[in-house]
């Protein structure tokens, strides 16, 4: 197997742990993200590059010799126009990737478009904050109105649990599961939630053996 990935979003919450799972499973590592300084990290395992993914051939221009991709890309809770950027960046990035010739992309994708119950997703409810809920309905509807149609690569969609949290210990549990399709993974008392960590390890292992292709994953703790 070529142990080389393509990182786009390296620097962000979900990227550094994505980048530091990678490189401790001995994968040579090309993060790419707008602020290089960001990453203090020194190996020879890894490069970074600063890219802007709005600009599509440059993009397609470092992604070219990679069968894989991850794609971390967040532009940013703080940043105003995130729902805007979201809706335009995504498909460039999918689009570059085909420029490429990459063969295979695996994307950090949002909870909302996850759905709590039948005909009812978690971004249409009170769970999601007024404030991020059209950044996260952003995300749901590239998922839902473009990926989905996506033939020409071999993509996957990974998404969380509705609570992402950083574990104390730093390290993954291992104790979580993960499924394909479109419903929300809560434990017995309803809650949905896993750590970084252990989402981290998780898209690691999706990207060392492929199990799923051209379809929506998720994750989440069956127990408390």
């Amino acid at each position: 197997m070529d142990k080389k990935v393509a990182l786009i979003g390296a620097s962000g919450f979900v990227g550094k742990h994505i980048m530091n799972q990678l490189l401790s499973r001995g994968y040579n590592v090309e993060a790419l993200v707008r602020n290089p300084e960001r990453i203090t990290l020194q190996t020879p395992a890894l490069t970074v590059k600063k890219v802007d993914v709005s600009d599509e051939k440059a993009l397609a221009a470092l992604l070219k010799g990679y069968e894989l991709v991850i794609s971390a890309y967040n532009p940013g809770w703080s940043n105003p126009n995130i729902a805007a950027d979201t809706t335009a960046n995504y498909p460039k990035i999918v689009q570059a990737c085909k420029d490429a010739g990459v063969k295979r992309l695996l994307i950090v994708g949002g909870a909302g478009s996850l759905d709590v119950k039948p005909g009812v997703k978690l971004m249409d409810t009170d769970a999601i904050p007024a404030y991020i809920k059209p950044a996260v309905q952003a995300l749901g509807k590239f998922y839902l109105d473009t990926l989905r149609k996506e033939d020409g690569l071999d993509w996957v969609f990974f998404s969380p649990a509705a609570e992402l949290t950083d574990d104390k210990s730093g390290k993954p549990t291992g104790k979580y599961t993960v499924k394909e399709g479109d419903d929300l993974i809560t434990d017995k008392n309803g809650k949905s939630s896993v750590s970084v960590q252990d989402y981290a390890e998780a898209m690691v292992q999706e990207a060392a053996e492929p199990k799923h292709h051209k379809t929506r994953i998720t994750i989440g703790y069956l127990f408390p």
